[in-house]
């Protein structure tokens, strides 16, 4: 039993590699045309990239709404709002949760900003940002630096939630001068 158990961990764990590594491939690179994208917020309303033309966009991708590292990096964002504004930037986040599993998180944590529904993976996955575990799907924890024109500034692969936002403010100041 003990050996069927370390082969099934070690098949699941290859899987997970494999699937790390492919999809890696697909996240776009700096100076790349951001992917377009129209999906429902926690209000209902549909919204896409150009709607943010003209303007910096956070575009930032979470694995799952109110969960201890999400509700951070969310809360975050939040707080450095009418900073990361200032500077001319708009947040938008996006998991593979229902519209109304955003209303509830954007709900009990006052978040200000459109929380996107990705239910079926199609965005995250044009950003590199989806993980196909099997018979699950979950965003990636990346993040988007998207300058006025619609262009990737900066890409975030590996982020540390309780300092990721002011981590983007620093780099707007450094970018938008």
């Amino acid at each position: 039993m003990m050996k069927f158990l370390l082969l099934l961990l070690a098949i699941i764990a290859l899987i997970f590699l494999f699937s790390q590594r492919s999809e890696a491939a697909s996240v776009p690179k700096l100076g790349d045309t951001a992917p377009d994208f129209r999906l429902v917020d926690q209000q209902g309303k549909t919204k896409s990239l150009s709607d943010f033309s003209g303007q910096w966009v956070v575009l930032y991708f979470y694995p799952k709404d109110d969960t201890p590292g999400c509700t951070k990096e969310a809360c975050s964002f939040r707080d450095d709002l009418i900073t990361l504004e200032k500077l001319g930037a708009k947040v938008v986040g996006i998991s593979v949760d229902d519209s109304d599993s955003h209303a509830k998180f954007a709900a009990k944590y006052h978040l200000p900003f459109p929380l996107l529904a990705d239910e079926d993976g199609k965005v995250a996955e044009s950003y590199g940002a989806l993980a196909n575990l099997l018979v699950i799907k979950i965003a990636k924890r990346y993040t988007f630096l998207i300058d006025p024109k619609g262009k990737i500034a900066k890409v975030y692969l590996s982020v540390d939630t309780s300092r990721h936002s002011q981590e983007i403010v620093d780099d707007l100041k450094k970018l938008s001068h």
